[in-house]
């Protein structure tokens, strides 16, 4: 014999139970099929309470119970005309109206009397459940099912708890086994969610028992199997609602659904597994709307799942009360009188954690629970927080719990280090911890708002351990960000298809405004989205606002997804500023701009210690060379122990190419011109020949080869005289230039005559930054320069007889683009 339950959803509308009456027509039910529990329709309980909530707060002044309950009557009436004809249809509509009449007097008595109590309230409730289940017997018979109702306060007998009674096993298995046929010739239709107790009067088994009601039925009967039918596929291995990639779990055991169910799984009330697990009855859960699917069996042997844990699960909305203080160090029964406090006030405790010191104990509990526990513990502890010796009980708000549930953890290890370091790498402290000796929960109380990032960081660590994805902001749009943005289009699937890493752009921003979505920016697209026609407001593109800083890095915080990390390819100070705030709430920072390492060497210091301290990575490899491995070769060199003693660098584009061409067969000035027209200088060519931008990166290396230096420190020799740089205009800037033609050449010629050719080399030496105008002889590597290219050459200890060169080209927006792009793939590897 089966024992099938249908929900609200299921039982809400006629289409639905179009679903239901197919499903217990199709060969896997019909004539296996002993037992139907119905819920009320789908929202209908909800609905019965406010009515009942209203009469009692305001006396019926503005409605009646009539009125109150039209909108149910309506509705019950629809669906009986959806099925039902002629005399049938209208002894139905009797039954609804009859039932309703019942219910309004009820509500008009609360209205009279102004006062709810428990036991008028379950009352009130019950008739959700009144309604539909013998509507739905009749809608059975109609469809050729022969069908019966069974009212459950008839047989399930509860205590007077009201609200959340619990059924007494024995005597309401015996009056069940007594009423329903044991040969499933008819198929008994019972509701949900309610009993009665010895005094008749009804009872409720707390919110979702209509679960609990079909595990009752089920294990009285000694069923096959019990059928949950819902709206959803079966448990899945988190709420989607939170994690989008959550999918269905195929098996569970009877401790893990239990467990998973406790702490929030909403599609299965925790109370009715234990019937079933008593009798060792399989309880599965389906869905109503696709019934193809198999959904997910609970059994007592379930098969081992291919990961170590089942699923993730969460309570959104807890309170941890805490205690501590010397008086319970060591002392026998302590714990047993605070729980005891507690239970006299009928408050349920949801996770215990204990410091093994015995000086301090907490326990999470209902919001609802939570005053009640304070005065409990001040009362039962009064004496000793009067001498002192525990501190005031305190209440911390604003938390919630998140389970990691599988029978694979038992003995295996790693599990808690993953789910740790899951935590850790976003940022996520944990208020308490507890574990029970069963291997198969390990519970975290976190923060209310780090609850979805929790469940996420946590679900992507082991059901795509394979894929590592990063959600990325970016700042920046420009040649270098707009290129970005190009590569990240081209490439993204390759990533996750080849190496199953993800990037999701979650955010992007520019001068001109700003723009958010958590599920994904099309990197292809964002560019337009930015800019807009011209002329446009900035509403023109869906969700595009005008771009503010502050509330660009408070949105981000905001979203709060796990794995984020925060690219800049402005060179703003403004943004640069920002690095250490940013890094402070557990985000990589990724940058091709210089302004924070070419700042302050406290700002640099800062930056690079939270970053080392904390694991939060803080990514700079193409502020110095654009793409060229200069800053990981440095690091890695004196990771392993080596000592850098010098570096050499040519660190500018704009002075390699013209210094590599300067070889006597165009005056100095026309160089320069020629490297403005192919796009190797800025449009005044002045802000490349004044070496500052090379100054900054020399700086940087300087710094990162230990030197405490400052930017006013670094020794620049200038290439011009002060007349060119003072020149009003660009024009101007090169008539001058042109009157120093002759000093070059005479510099050059000077040179060559030696054998030798000028190259603008920095010098990192001796706690000095240098930068100046040589002469380079025959084999320096500084002559096998071409074009624009740059060079870093590196003499350590180990590279002291034939230094380390690194060459290539050092700037431009593909190579600089793509070695952001590199450092954001790092990110991802760092999530392994």
């Amino acid at each position: 014999m089966l024992v099938v339950k249908f929900g609200g959803t299921s039982v809400g509308s006629p289409p639905a139970l179009s679903k239901l009456v197919s499903i217990l027509k199709d060969p896997a039910h019909a004539g296996k099929t002993g037992v139907v529990v119905v819920s009320a329709l789908s929202g209908v309980t909800d609905s019965l309470i406010a009515a009942a909530r209203r009469m009692a707060a305001d006396g019926g002044e503005e409605l009646s119970g009539a009125e109150l309950t039209a909108p149910l009557l309506d509705r019950h009436l629809e669906i009986s005309a959806a099925f039902l004809q002629g005399e049938e249809q209208r002894a139905a509509e009797d039954e609804i109206r009859a039932s309703l009449a019942g219910l309004c007097r009820m509500l008009d008595g609360v209205g009279i009397l102004q006062e709810l109590s428990p036991r008028c309230l379950d009352g009130i409730m019950s008739f959700g459940e009144r309604l539909s289940a013998p509507l739905i017997a009749r809608i059975l018979r109609a469809a050729g099912i022969p069908a019966a109702h069974l009212d459950s306060r008839e047989v399930i007998v509860t205590d007077e708890e009201y609200g959340a009674a619990h059924f007494r096993a024995e005597e309401s298995y015996r009056k069940i086994r007594r009423r329903v046929p044991a040969d499933g010739s008819v198929v008994c239709v019972v509701p949900g969610f309610i009993g009665a107790a010895e005094d008749g009067s009804a009872t409720t088994l707390g919110r979702g028992g209509s679960d609990l009601s079909a595990a009752i039925y089920g294990a009285a009967l000694n069923a096959e199997v019990v059928e949950i039918w819902t709206d959803v596929d079966g448990i899945l291995t988190a709420d989607p609602r939170l994690v989008k990639n959550a999918f269905r779990i195929d098996s569970l055991s009877y401790e893990e659904a239990m467990e998973l169910s406790h702490f929030g799984a909403k599609v299965l009330h925790p109370p009715t597994i234990r019937p079933a697990l008593e009798r060792g009855i399989p309880i599965v859960i389906r869905n109503t709307f696709n019934p193809a699917c198999p959904g997910t069996r609970i059994t007592a042997d379930a098969e081992p799942g291919e990961y170590p844990i089942r699923g993730i699960s969460s309570l959104s909305r807890v309170v941890l009360i805490r205690l501590q203080g010397s008086a319970m160090v060591g002392v026998a029964g302590f714990s047993s009188r605070l729980f005891g406090a507690l239970a006299r006030r009928k408050i349920s405790v949801i996770l215990i954690s204990q410091a093994s010191s015995e000086y301090s104990i907490c326990a999470a509990v209902d919001p609802a629970s939570s005053a009640g526990a304070l005065g409990a513990l001040r009362e039962e502890f009064s004496r000793e927080i009067g001498e002192g010796a525990l501190d005031e009980p305190v209440a911390e708000e604003g938390l919630s719990i998140v389970a990691v549930v599988g029978s694979g953890m038992r003995r295996l290890s790693g599990v808690s280090g993953k789910v740790f370091h899951a935590l850790g790498r976003n940022g996520i402290s944990v208020v308490a911890i507890a574990q029970g000796s069963s291997e198969i929960n390990i519970s975290l109380v976190v923060t209310r708002a780090d609850e979805a990032k929790a469940l996420n960081a946590i679900h992507e660590a082991f059901f795509l351990s394979g894929v590592r994805s990063v959600n990325l902001f970016l700042l920046g749009t420009g040649l270098i960000g707009g290129t970005l943005l190009d590569q990240l289009a081209e490439h993204r699937e390759i990533l996750a298809d080849t190496h199953q890493i993800r990037v999701r752009l979650a955010g992007a921003g520019n001068s001109r405004g700003m723009i958010f979505n958590p599920e994904g920016l099309p990197p292809a697209e964002t560019k337009a989205l930015l800019n807009p026609a011209a002329g446009s407001s900035p509403g023109t593109s869906p969700g595009l606002e005008p771009f503010d800083l502050a509330r660009f890095i408070e949105t981000m915080k905001a979203h709060n997804l796990p794995n984020t990390a925060f690219c800049d390819c402005t060179a703003s100070d403004e943004v640069a500023a920002a690095y250490l705030g940013i890094l402070s709430s557990a985000i990589p920072v990724i940058t091709p701009n210089k302004r924070a390492n070419a700042g302050s060497y406290g700002c640099y210091k800062a930056l690079t210690d939270y970053s080392r301290e904390r694991g939060i990575p803080y990514l700079y490899e193409t502020t110095v060379c654009a793409g060229l491995p200069v800053i990981s070769t440095l690091r890695d060199l004196f990771l392993s122990g080596d000592k850098v003693r010098r570096v050499e660098a040519v660190l500018s584009g704009t002075l390699s190419y013209i210094f590599n061409n300067f070889d006597g067969g165009k005056p100095f000035s026309a160089l320069v011109r020629e490297a403005q027209a192919a796009g190797y200088t800025e449009p005044d060519p002045r802000d490349d020949l004044n070496a500052m931008d090379a100054a900054r990166k020399a700086l940087i290396l300087a710094r990162e080869c230990g030197m405490r230096l400052e930017f006013e420190k670094v020794e620049i020799e200038p290439l011009l005289p002060p007349a060119c740089f003072e020149a009003p205009s660009v024009e101007r800037f090169f008539q001058e230039l042109e009157k120093r033609d002759g000093d070059f050449e005479v510099r050059r010629a000077r040179a060559a005559a030696e054998g030798k050719a000028l190259r603008y080399v920095a010098v990192v030496e001796d706690g000095r930054a240098a930068l100046s105008l040589r002469a380079e002889e025959r084999g320096s590597p500084f002559l096998t320069l071409t074009d624009s290219d740059n060079m870093v050459v590196i003499t350590s200890d180990r590279y002291s007889r034939l230094p380390m060169v690194i060459k290539g080209p050092g700037a431009g927006a593909q190579v600089t683009a793509g070695g952001v792009f590199a450092d954001i793939v790092r990110i991802a590897r760092t999530l392994v």
